[in-house]
Parts: structure tokens; C-alpha cells; sequence
């Protein structure tokens, strides 16, 4: 399902116009964001998580060449369905 097939569906079980619904879920994901940014974990209760990890700096090791090269640490998004999400797909 892409974005005009989400938006579509919403405005017909929920009765509002697609602009009206691409505004919410616009508002939607830029209010996650900007809790991920600032490192806040976002609970959608009967969906999941959403939360920021840290991944550590690690050595890689390229297989053609043998070259070892530095990983960089990184930040990463982080989602854990809730249980009953997972329930579902039993």
C-alpha cells in the first residue's frame, strides 16, 4: 500500500477529505520525528514503538579486497510491533 492508497482508505472509513486526511497524516509523522530526533521513544498503543538506538563504531572488513575499514557509530530507528499486532499474523 502506498501513500495515496493509505490516504484513500483513511477518508473513506473515517469521512474526511483526502486533503483533510494527507494534513493529519503529514502532522502525524512530523510529530514522530521530531520525538525520534530529540531521542524520545513514541508508543502508538495498539500499534508499537518507535525509539532511537545507538549503534556502536565497529570494524568491517571488505570480503574482495580484505581492506578493514572504521564504522562510524551511528543512530538508528528502532520499532517493536505491540502484542497485538503480533497476535494477528499467528
Amino acid at each position: 500500500m502506498n501513500n495515496k492508497e493509505f490516504i484513500t482508505e483513511l477518508s473513506g472509513r473515517l469521512g474526511y477529505s483526502a486533503k483533510e486526511i494527507s494534513d493529519m497524516v503529514s502532522s502525524a509523522v512530523s510529530v514522530v520525528s521530531e520525538q525520534l530526533q530529540e531521542g524520545n521513544t513514541v508508543v502508538v498503543q495498539g500499534f508499537g514503538t518507535f525509539d532511537v538506538k545507538k549503534k556502536l563504531e565497529r570494524i568491517s572488513v571488505n570480503p574482495a579486497t580484505k581492506q578493514r575499514m572504521l564504522v562510524p557509530p551511528k543512530l538508528v530507528i528502532n520499532f517493536k510491533p505491540s502484542n497485538v499486532i503480533k497476535d494477528k499474523f499467528k
